[in-house]
């Protein structure tokens, strides 16, 4: 056999297919996003996907860190980036105007997803360091839980409200509040994690296959992710009112977990990439078709990046589609008429939200937050839709 004919033949067939990719996709020579900061899964994957779109396409993609939700999404409200790698802080929370985006230069925000990575092998939990289980009366971390870090330090990050709400919940599932533990601010999520490893914090937020979290293993400190029991519906109960996007998850996927038993927790789709309603649906529709035929490039490439498949999309989830990149799944047969009614009714809340943040402005409240916490709570009850936060 011509082995050198053989791989010359297969190196052309490869070629060809690349080409043929390229001239059915169209995307600029350059593009940009924001994710979390470097380190995190969110970054490490955004990396990943670059570099795919720079072998099949020639695209440069230039990946901005954001340390936070509000640094992650005023590039993309701004129009700097054209997408954001994010989580439900810079979907969810900043759809419904809360927290930080709550404030009076920010409200609901008009956010469309493309595609979100739902693993299911990634847990999204609180990490703790494992030289606390001694201060708990467990020194081989047996049986440790959250109700367990009472009187433990628990970091908040500025600026990061889904970091800040999912360790909120957390905290919740073991009965606790923010009251029962000592709260560490940080500045950024990178600062959160190295607090750690530093000894100024007990108990982090991160997805299961942060890099931060394995630096964390390695450290003296040592890293342990405390259980979820499935079975426990209190503690699911307490989680899911302050969280209502979490759900039960074996972590197959993370520090300490690779290569041994799954870890019970919790998880929801991260990350999320997004645009502003705005963005051009052209633009959209071929970022969207880009990421679901470039998946055999980048799959592998970086832990948890299985996830962004085709056949693990949540199309009826908490924020709605971008109509650029409902024009590609339907294409490709996989939008339904309950998504499409599903979208259409977040749609519906988006705007709810825009006209009574729009005619709070208009009043000139002497005491904002106080205010719009009002509004936005009568404006969804108006609408028939649930309220969150």
């Amino acid at each position: 056999m011509n082995y050198v004919r053989t791989f010359a033949l297969g190196a052309a067939v490869l070629s060809f297919a690349g080409q043929a990719f390229a001239a059915d996709v169209k995307l600029p020579g350059q593009l940009a996003w924001t994710a979390y900061g470097t380190g995190s899964a969110g970054y490490n994957q955004s990396v990943a996907i670059g570099a795919a779109l720079k072998t099949a396409l020639g695209t440069n993609l230039r990946v901005l860190p954001g340390k936070n939700d509000v640094a992650r999404t005023e590039p993309l409200r701004q129009g700097k980036v054209q997408f954001s790698a994010t989580g439900v802080g810079g979907s969810f929370m900043a759809q419904e105007g809360v927290f930080q985006f709550g404030a009076e230069n920010w409200g609901p925000q008009p956010v469309r997803v493309l595609m979100a990575n739902n693993g299911g092998a990634v847990g999204l939990s609180m990490g703790v360091a494992k030289d606390v289980c001694e201060k708990a009366g467990k020194p081989d971390c047996k049986g440790f839980g959250y109700t367990d870090l009472k009187g433990m330090r628990v970091a908040w990050v500025k600026g990061a409200p889904a970091l800040n709400v999912n360790n909120e919940a957390y905290l919740a599932y073991g009965g606790l509040t923010w009251d029962d533990v000592e709260r560490v601010d940080f500045g950024g999520f990178s600062a959160s994690w190295k607090g750690m490893g530093n000894n100024e914090v007990d108990a982090v937020f991160a997805s299961t296959n942060s890099g931060l979290a394995y630096a964390q293993a390695s450290n003296p400190r040592g890293l342990i992710w405390p259980e979820i029991d499935p079975n426990n519906k209190e503690g699911l109960a307490r989680m899911q009112a302050i969280a209502p996007f979490f759900s039960p998850v074996n972590a197959k996927v993370g520090a300490g977990i690779d290569g041994g038993d799954p870890v019970p927790t919790a998880g929801y789709a991260y990350p999320v990439l997004t645009a502003m309603a705005s963005q051009d649906a052209d633009l959209v529709y071929n970022m969207t078709k880009a990421m679901v035929e470039l998946f055999p490039q980048y799959d592998g490439k970086a832990p948890g990046i299985g996830g962004w498949s085709k056949d693990k999309q949540n199309f009826e989830w908490v924020s709605p589609y971008h109509d650029g990149a409902i024009r590609y799944y339907k294409e490709i047969g996989v939008w339904t008429d309950a998504a499409q009614a599903h979208n259409d009714n977040l749609i519906k809340r988006q705007q709810a939200l825009l006209a009574a943040w729009q005619q709070l402005k208009d009043e000139k409240p002497d005491n904002w937050a106080e205010a719009w916490d009002k509004k936005r709570r009568e404006a969804l009850e108006a609408g028939g839709f649930k309220v969150v936060f």
